[in-house]
């Protein structure tokens, strides 16, 4: 079976993995998950960052797509949140630009008085 390319961004999506990645605690996220997958609290730990701050750092990430996040019983019966980076490649070019932005609904335009 031919490799098949994957079906263009949209402009929503590709802001959404930008600005999640616009980021340099997300950037820092995503390169301690590329090492291993990680529970909340030993992630905080790894780089230094408060839990509830990492939680919604680490919702944006996995709300665009970039992480994943799985709930596990550990053998005390407590349940933890593991993440890990979820696949993705994306090429930025100015015409991946172009069509994503084509996507994007127009903005009104103000009438001339």
């Amino acid at each position: 079976m031919p490799d098949v390319p994957p079906p263009a961004q949209t402009g929503d999506e590709l802001l959404k993995v930008l600005s999640a990645l616009g980021n340099p605690h997300r950037m820092r996220i995503v390169a301690a998950l590329l090492e291993r997958r990680n529970y909340v609290s030993a992630l905080a730990r790894e780089i230094g960052m408060s839990r509830p701050l990492l939680h919604m750092h680490l919702q944006r990430l996995e709300a665009a797509g970039l992480i994943v996040g799985t709930l596990e019983v550990a053998e005390d019966g407590k349940t933890m949140k593991y993440f890990e980076v979820a696949p993705f490649f994306y090429e930025l070019t100015p015409g991946v630009v172009a069509r994503a932005a084509a996507t994007l609904p127009q903005p009104e335009k103000e009438e001339a008085k």
